[in-house]
């Protein structure tokens, strides 16, 4: 080959990639912008990933090997069965690096969910064959709430590069389907495997869509041999891990979590929280718009888009995933449908161009504004709740240094509010009351630990945190409570000063520590002498 045609080609390569970069970049702006509106309103994470943390530093602890369980989540700790690939990512970065892993639960989900708008990108051009339907899709899944919520946060820890792989692998399936080119089959193996090993609900998701892709290019023989050795492959690479965690707790633990979190059709119950539906005008029309558009494929007697949004939202319930394919839905119904229409009815006979550009201008300003004020946590969402709530704050963070320094190292806690989710990693002291992690001990005791958590983080008077603990042979040696604002599973709460006055009257429990947002109780014993506890009124709960 001449030096003049290997010099071409790379040319030619590089104007592909700067006009592909081109249209991501509006996607790509607006996830920097909003991810800077959020680390500058977060200087805590929103949400939790404590449990996360710990499971991190144990990995590192354990020499690199699977702990068999977490301690300090409740008495005797929580089996560890979940996925560990980014658990080990996160162990190998506070081993490396020496960050601490508030600074990583902040920054490292925000990273990656800027990361995969590249796939989604690729997938979308590819599917759709159009760079500005691309563009678009990208452009609302970069913005859309339902998304930010779980992949920015602290829990985007591991879900944002489950969704990272899963994108990246159908996309993969695409390729591998639409042009049969073995090529992609091992890079599908391989990200299917990955997924395996970092969220189970983005497996089902990962699986569900390449059944789609392979339903839609190649209802062949060939196509379904490849596509079991993706998914039995895949399975097979992960099965270090999931043989290991079967050894050590027995096959029940995954089936017996598989129901703790809705389970597959979760959105059934509630057609609104499937399709991620709000209070928020703004974001409402964002999930109203793919349904107007799933009206306008059925009629086009184009069947595929909106077969594998209705899969996604029955078989998964979770909106950031109905608000993916929703995306791909909305961005053909807008330039096919309402776009054909304006052009046709425009009397200086518009073209494709402006009718991009307007729509990529309207719908950026739209979703920047939206997505801005989610991502700052000023959206009332979840029932007036704030939308992407800080767990714990500098408040939190000074009582937790004060537990760990002076209690003993097998004094027992229960923490009232969301912060309870950092507790035990915060301090290594066990919190006996909390749902995090207990999902692998199976549907009931998730469902017990996760009502007394929400029962007692609702009492308001010492008597109700007295009988609703003692109903549970609960005895902890410590009570951690929040003043003011917090939240409980995302839910606002305004605490009143009648709990920590009635706490202070009781002999049943001294004041050990205070600060302007925590006050920590010790607990003296089972006589109370009909203090406080047996002088409240009838309102028990914030």
């Amino acid at each position: 080959m001449s030096e003049q045609n290997v010099t071409g080609k790379a040319t030619v390569r590089k104007q592909g990639f700067k006009r592909e970069l081109l249209w991501l970049a509006p996607a790509l702006l607006a996830a920097v912008c909003l991810l800077y509106v959020y680390w500058e309103s977060h200087p805590y994470p929103s949400f939790g990933a404590g449990l996360y943390m710990l499971i991190s530093e144990r990995i590192v602890a354990n020499g690199y090997a699977l702990p068999e369980t977490i301690p300090f989540y409740t008495e005797g700790g929580v089996p560890f069965a979940y996925p560990p690939l980014m658990f080990y990512v996160v162990a190998v970065i506070r081993d490396v690096t020496g960050l601490d892993p508030i600074t990583i639960s902040r920054f490292l989900p925000g990273l990656v969910s800027v990361a995969y708008l590249v796939p989604l990108y690729l997938l979308a051009r590819d599917l759709l064959k159009s760079r500005p339907q691309a563009a678009l899709a990208c452009l609302v899944v970069a913005v859309s709430p339902p998304v930010l919520r779980w992949h920015i946060s602290a829990g985007g820890v591991v879900r944002a590069p489950a969704f990272l792989f899963s994108l990246a692998g159908i996309y993969a399936g695409l390729r591998l389907y639409r042009d049969r080119d073995l090529r992609w089959v091992l890079p599908s193996l391989g990200l299917f495997a990955l997924t395996v090993l970092t969220h189970p609900v983005y497996t089902v998701f990962f699986a569900l869509s390449y059944v789609f892709m392979y339903l839609k290019f190649d209802r062949t023989v060939w196509g379904l041999k490849h596509g079991m050795v993706v998914g039995f492959g895949g399975i097979a690479l992960a099965s270090p891990w999931w043989t290991q965690v079967m050894a050590h707790h027995g096959v029940d633990v995954f089936t017996g979590a598989a129901g703790t979190h809705g389970g597959l059709g979760g959105g059934l119950p509630s057609a609104s929280d499937a399709l991620g539906l709000r209070t928020s005008i703004v974001e409402s029309v964002w999930q109203v718009v793919p349904l107007a558009g799933v009206a306008y494929l059925l009629k086009e007697r184009r069947f595929f888009l909106p077969m594998w949004f209705a899969a996604v939202v029955v078989v998964l319930g979770k909106p950031r995933f109905s608000v993916f394919v929703g995306a791909l839905v909305a961005a053909v119904f807008l330039f096919e449908g309402v776009g054909e229409w304006l052009r046709d009815e425009s009397n200086a006979g518009t073209r494709r161009r402006g009718v991009v550009t307007v729509a990529l201008v309207l719908l950026a300003i739209a979703g920047l504004s939206a997505g801005a004020m989610y991502a700052s946590g000023d959206v009332n969402a979840h029932g007036g709740s704030p939308s992407l709530p800080q767990f714990i704050d500098r408040h939190d963070d000074d009582a937790m240094t004060w537990t760990a320094e002076n209690t003993a190292a097998d004094a027992t806690f229960v923490v009232q509010g969301d912060a309870a989710e950092w507790f035990p990693e915060r301090t290594r002291r066990t919190m006996l009351v909390g749902p995090w992690g207990v999902e692998w001990e199976g549907t009931e005791e998730y469902a017990h630990q996760l009502d007394l958590y929400r029962d007692m983080s609702a009492c308001n008077s010492a008597q109700c945190m007295t009988t609703t603990l003692s109903n549970a042979n609960v005895e902890p040696d410590y009570v951690y409570l929040p003043k003011g604002r917090f939240t409980v599973r995302g839910m606002e709460y305004q605490r009143t000063s009648k709990l920590a006055m009635s706490m202070h009257l009781s002999p049943r429990y001294e004041t050990v520590y205070e600060n302007d947002g925590v006050i920590i109780f010790e607990t003296m014993g089972e006589g109370d002498g009909g203090g406080a506890d047996s002088a409240g009124d009838d309102g028990d709960s914030t």
